[in-house]
């Protein structure tokens, strides 16, 4: 019998110590809770093909409508903690190689590693490759 009651008054000792407070309300004892993990989330634009030479227009959040001149295969990217992102990406083949029988354009956005948008074109006509979207995490 005094070990029942030497248990009760432990527990209800305890009880007070670890999870009440005065006005027997419930007390949160986990620890706070720390910042959310930043989550980065990486971008790539691809383009590929048999073109010698194309222009490339592709949005970014730093520095917006960028555009380049260049020889393929050409890969551009940044990273945001951006929840929503819309992002653009056009290719127009400028020339192709004397010697190409069977011209090909591709233009592709990846996000984390998946495919994000993709297009492409198989003609010799300088056709500009459009591929856009918005991007939700």
């Amino acid at each position: 019998m005094r070990q029942l009651i030497a248990g009760i008054a432990l527990l209800s000792t305890l009880g007070n110590v670890v999870g009440c407070d005065r006005g027997d309300n419930v007390v949160n004892v986990l620890p706070p809770a720390g910042p959310s993990p930043i989550v980065r989330n990486n971008v790539i634009f691809r383009v590929t093909g048999n073109a010698s030479s194309v222009r490339v227009r592709y949005s970014s959040p730093t520095d917006g409508l960028l555009q380049v001149v260049t020889a393929l295969p050409y890969s551009a990217g940044f990273s945001t903690t951006q929840e929503s992102i819309f992002l653009s990406l056009e290719v127009t083949p400028l020339t192709f190689p004397f010697n190409v029988t069977q011209p090909f354009t591709s233009a592709q956005i990846f996000v984390n590693d998946s495919l994000f948008r993709e297009a492409s074109s198989a003609d010799f006509l300088s056709t500009t490759l459009f591929v856009s979207g918005t991007w939700r995490r």
